[in-house]
């Protein structure tokens, strides 16, 4: 068959055999049970937590399911089980659903919104967009305070754009000149490049009048950038932790963020409810040109080169910010 245009009956997934492999498969396109929908994907962003399986850790189970580690899917309904009213054929939609490195995939009901007219054509990652939302809604950034971001990829870049929309003046700080470049764009008045520990502080030091920031967003995963961000907040300020620290352990200076009177957030959401939540404010927000994450979205490959997408991920070179496959 052509691989490149499945039929009603058959669609093509990934599957990661091993570490650092895959191979595109065509397997029977599955049917929604009851309460469900399936969604002939257009798309799904590559997130920087399928690096961990990517790589193979000894926990790790080979081969994956069909399309497995997808979870940043968006494309038109094509089919609804039974129960399901609010939802038909033909809706274009971004998914919650963890199946999504394939050309179908299956969803609750619950786990789908609706893209409006507005959007058509665009790309609409949904659970990346979404978390920046809930972060930032945690993060309860109020106009004329100074906010750092340490770590501008694509969620940096989304949070810097949010907080300068709400009036905030954003500092960015990350390792790359292009991400500050980015920084720049989307709103960041002033950037320091992530190079040496003390020279960041005074750096930061220097153009707070040695007063810090009312608000810190770690937004990279990593000891050290956690280390920094405590050591960048003001008295009773608030330290946000957007980082996906999942490869082990952490340590923390919770003397210093004892003596501050730090307020410490983990912006992590878990619950599917807040995380669609967050989708559907993303999708508002587009809507209205609160954020724009269009220009975000750096680089874009077939199914067929999702090694390459993961690769490019990891080893993030000049110009990268944001994988998307993209299956039509």
């Amino acid at each position: 068959m052509d691989f490149a245009k499945p039929t009603a009956q058959l669609m093509r997934a990934a599957v990661v055999t091993g570490p650092g492999r895959l191979s595109v498969e065509t397997r029977p396109t599955p049917k929604p049970g009851p309460g469900q929908v399936r969604v002939r994907l257009e798309g799904c962003g590559v997130c920087a937590s399928n690096l961990t399986p990517w790589a193979g850790p000894e926990w790790m189970t080979f081969p994956t399911e069909p399309g497995g580690l997808g979870h940043e899917g968006w494309g038109i309904v094509d089919a609804v089980g039974s129960e399901v009213t609010d939802l038909q054929p033909g809706q274009r939609v971004a998914v919650l659903s963890y199946h999504a490195y394939a050309t179908h995939d299956i969803a609750d009901a619950s786990m789908v919104a609706v893209l409006p007219k507005e959007l058509g054509g665009k790309p609409f990652p949904g659970e990346p967009l979404g978390c920046a939302m809930n972060i930032f809604r945690r993060s309860n950034i109020q106009s004329g305070e100074t906010i750092a971001i340490i770590g501008i990829g694509f969620l940096g870049a989304l949070l810097t754009q949010l907080a300068a929309t709400q009036g905030a003046r954003v500092i960015a700080i990350s390792r790359r000149p292009y991400s500050l470049d980015v920084a720049k764009q989307m709103g960041a008045v002033e950037t320091i490049a992530m190079d040496d520990h003390w020279r960041i502080i005074e750096s930061l030091k220097e153009l707070t009048d040695g007063k810090f920031c009312d608000c810190v967003i770690e937004a990279v995963g990593k000891q050290w950038p956690l280390d920094l961000a405590g050591e960048l907040v003001k008295e009773r300020g608030r330290l946000i932790v957007a980082g996906y620290h999942q490869d082990g352990p952490r340590q923390i200076n919770m003397q210093l963020w004892n003596w501050r009177g730090l307020d410490v957030i983990n912006a992590h959401e878990r619950d599917p409810a807040i995380y669609m939540q967050g989708i559907r404010d993303a999708i508002e927000a587009v809507r209205q040109g609160r954020i724009d994450p269009e220009p975000l979205y750096t680089h874009r490959y077939p199914l067929e080169r999702l090694d390459e997408a993961l690769d490019a991920t990891r080893d993030r070179p000049d110009g990268f910010l944001k994988a998307l496959v993209q299956y039509s």
